[in-house]
């Protein structure tokens, strides 16, 4: 009977329990400030309503506790913010829903960041060829504060069969990484996730309205089998995003016609006067993307290959590149459907999206050139100041985009982009905001200077 109230072993046991869950104690935290649905059964994951386009707070807090990770003291790290599917299925099939999302919305990302709004975020970059995902660096010591913006909506990739169909869930991820000794951010660090559903603007408000009605009335017994609604949403730990980030800032693998490589670094210098990848001046070749007419068979086959066309190979066995652009629209949305034709015909033809908006800015004074004219009469020269310009074009109407692209054609580094002004009536400055760049008009000139 003694040896059964002799209980320092059970006591060990306890007491070692909680350290291993301190040696699990993550090193950060992100809390997005939405609330979670109250309709939620009690072990479940936590879901959360978005509404399209809406910024939403996500805190980057560092919850190391003291002696954790000591080498990232005093130094930045890297986080990756995803829209990504939840359900298993569509996570397979993923690059051919993105690409149907982009044809079906020209120029938008499924996921943006509200630069004016977010505090902390530094060095922003976006990849052309991941409309899903945004980068940046963060100070862990520091009050850091990403507001998001997703733009696609759960019942976009929803099969169309009956109407009034359930919009699928998504995931909202964020990895973080620290520094390497070569200085690139790829050791990984941490990683959490959560579940949302994305409606149009409004819709997520009504829909937490219905769900804590229903929730109303139910019983008390059957409330008890339903967590409560809490007003903000903790990311819950997961294993990262299989992606390696270096292909998020490096030239990307996945064929992009529209794009060349130059665009996939945010500081890379424009090459001419374009900061826009979709316009290289001229239409002529820009690289393996064209199908030339002296393209052999085998060629052939192997750019529809590489342009995702492989389920018409067999269909097109026979054709040479010569024999596959005298084919016409009608004619290509005949043999391969309605969608399939186009997206062929439109790879064919290297057709790339035009920008919504086009504006052309000169940097005062320091891009005044000063050139000699010669009088063709009496060999005296004069000075006369021109201003250069350069064209840049927006494939999105957001001030976040005006300064990602002067940011670009200036070669400024962005994180050195405090805020940008218009300098309105009687000298004013006025903040540039989404709306006022949706009301310039197209192809309007500026002048911009910096001020400190």
């Amino acid at each position: 009977f003694s040896d059964v109230l002799a209980l320092p072993i059970f006591k060990q046991e306890d007491s070692s329990l909680p350290q291993e869950n301190e040696t699990k104690h993550p090193p950060f935290q992100y809390v997005m400030c939405a609330a979670t649905s109250p309709a939620v059964k009690l072990y479940d994951e936590t879901l959360t309503y978005l509404n399209q386009g809406q910024s939403y707070e996500i805190r980057m807090l560092d919850n190391r506790k003291a002696g954790d990770i000591p080498e990232i003291n005093g130094k930045l790290v890297k986080s990756i913010i995803r829209v990504v599917f939840h359900d298993r299925r569509l996570q397979y099939t993923e690059h051919q829903q993105l690409e149907g999302w982009k044809w079906n919305r020209p120029g938008d990302r499924l996921l943006d960041l509200d630069i004016p709004m977010s505090v902390g975020v530094i060095d922003i970059k976006t990849n052309p060829s991941q409309l899903n995902a945004v980068e940046f660096l963060w100070d862990p010591t520091k009050c850091t504060s990403a507001f998001i913006q997703v733009h696609c909506i759960s019942t976009e990739f929803t099969p169309r069969k009956h109407g009034g169909e359930k919009g699928v869930p998504f995931r909202i991820q964020v990895d973080t990484f620290k520094q390497t000794e070569n200085g690139e951010y790829t050791d990984h660090l941490h990683s959490a996730s959560c579940q949302i559903k994305v409606f149009k603007p409004k819709g997520a408000d009504r829909k937490q309205k219905t769900d804590r009605e229903k929730m109303e009335k139910r019983t008390a017994h059957e409330k008890e089998k339903y967590q409560p609604s809490y007003d903000t949403t903790v990311l819950t730990e997961c294993s990262p995003w299989p992606d390696t980030p270096t292909t998020f800032v490096n030239n990307s693998p996945t064929p992009a016609p529209a794009f060349t490589s130059a665009q996939h670094n945010t500081y890379s210098v424009p090459d001419s006067n374009s900061s826009s990848p979709n316009h290289q001046g001229d239409g002529t070749s820009q690289g393996s993307g064209d199908l030339h007419p002296s393209a052999t068979i085998q060629e052939t086959q192997q750019w529809l290959l590489k342009h995702r066309f492989s389920t018409y190979t067999r269909l097109f066995s026979n054709f040479s590149g010569a024999d596959l652009l005298k084919l016409t629209r009608e004619d290509l949305v005949q043999i391969c459907g309605p969608a399939d034709g186009i997206r062929l015909y439109n790879a064919l033809k290297s057709r790339s999206v035009r920008p919504r908006l086009t504006i052309y800015v000169c940097q005062e004074p320091l891009r005044s050139i000063q050139l000699e004219r010669q009088d063709a009469g009496n060999g005296d020269s004069s000075n006369g100041a021109i201003y250069v310009y350069h064209a840049i074009y927006l494939e999105e109407m957001a001030a976040s985009e005006v300064t990602r692209k002067l940011a670009l054609a200036f070669n400024i580094p962005l994180h050195q982009i405090n805020q940008v002004y218009r300098q309105g009536p009687t000298g004013i400055h006025i903040l540039v905001s989404d709306q006022m760049v949706q009301n310039f008009q197209d192809e309007s000139c500026f002048l911009f200077t910096t001020i400190k």
